[in-house]
């Protein structure tokens, strides 16, 4: 028996609507596996959470985080609180306190789903987002408010350790799955300091321990074009905090859209929980209309229970999404349909519950 327990934090607008079928999800697999056990316990901690207490989450939000196996998180934002509040004092505090340094994004061509850029080619690649310092860093500051010379100084974080790391777990996935290359996206004709050292750990690391592996380093404008012209070229693809954000949503929308786009926050020595949300975000214009595309939500909880070690039934939820684009008859409107939340998500749960059926039938 493997049983797990889980943090799950919906947040705000679609994010509490798309979070309802990825626990559908597994609720279905906890009913159909014997070996399979979850608690589930869910926080408030949204907008609303901070509308009323002032803060995104209690004091001890963390330390009550620490306890678990791993996060589920929808979604943040809302018009009465600042996007730099809803990120600074959520997000960020969970990815950074967790040393959750790889963001890993899958950019894969679904079924059914047609992408402008793929030339009849299937799009298969992933980015390694590094996720734990870089450009998104507190570092810096503000002066002479409101005067002619007000003035701002945002500072970019980058350690040895930090690119190292990032570098081989993107090198790490590379040789675990058969993958030959490794592209780094990089600035340093411009950003001198910084990106000068990414560049020079990037190729130790991959020289000196991954051989095996050819390494590619494209400026990240060139870059951005590459993905558009050629995006069957890539496997994985390794970034700074940034320039993986970049890439990871124009990957999105090369392959159907941030709907369709799942992420997960990883500590890869599980030494603390790692967190799984959909790329996109709150949606506050959708909010409440329940036309939300949860793929992406659900995808991230397959990536979550991969994880967790249950690739078995991570492969069957991918493999349920997939039936279901293929077929067509469930769409939502952002990929052309007009069904609603939970007329995917359940479509979805279905096709899991036929696919116990048929191996019990087998069986």
């Amino acid at each position: 028996m493997t049983e797990f327990t889980i943090a799950v934090i919906a947040g705000d607008g679609i994010g509490i609507e798309v979070m309802e079928e990825a626990l559908n999800v597994l609720n279905v697999l906890e009913e159909q596996e014997k070996d399979f056990a979850l608690t589930v316990e869910k926080f408030p901690w949204s907008s609303d959470y901070y509308v009323e207490h002032g803060r995104m989450m209690p004091e001890n939000g963390l330390e009550t985080l620490q306890k678990f196996d791993a996060i589920l998180f929808g979604a943040i934002g809302d018009p009465r609180v600042p996007d730099d509040v809803t990120v600074w004092e959520l997000i960020m505090p969970i990815r950074k306190k967790f040393q959750q340094y790889v963001n890993f994004r899958p950019v894969k061509s679904l079924p059914g789903i047609k992408s402008p850029l793929a030339n009849g080619e299937d799009i298969d690649f992933v980015i390694f987002r590094e996720n734990a310092e870089g450009e998104y860093s507190d570092s810096g500051g503000r002066m002479f408010d409101l005067q002619e010379s007000e003035m701002a100084i945002q500072n970019t974080v980058m350690t040895r350790g930090g690119i190292e790391r990032i570098t081989k777990a993107a090198s790490d996935y590379a040789v675990k799955n058969g993958k030959k290359k490794i592209t780094s996206a990089t600035k340093s004709n411009a950003v001198i300091h910084s990106m000068k050292l990414w560049d020079e750990h990037v190729k130790r690391v991959v020289k000196e321990e991954y051989p095996e592996l050819e390494l590619e380093s494209y400026y990240i404008d060139a870059l951005v074009a590459y993905f558009v012209q050629r995006p069957q070229s890539f496997e994985v693809v390794v970034a700074s905090n940034l320039f993986g954000d970049i890439l990871s949503d124009l990957g999105s929308g090369i392959v159907g859209g941030l709907g369709l786009s799942p992420s997960a926050n990883i500590n890869p020595e599980k030494e603390y929980p790692s967190m799984f949300e959909a790329v996109h975000g709150s949606a506050p214009d959708i909010a409440g209309k329940g036309i939300a595309n949860p793929i992406a939500q659900i995808w991230s909880t397959a990536l979550m229970l991969d994880h967790l070690g249950r690739a078995d039934l991570s492969v069957k939820v991918i493999g349920a999404i997939e039936e279901v684009l293929s077929e067509g008859n469930v769409k939502t409107a952002d990929i052309g349909g007009n069904a609603t939340t939970k007329q995917m998500g359940t479509a979805i749960v279905e096709k899991i519950k036929n696919l116990y059926a048929t191996e019990k039938m087998g069986s």
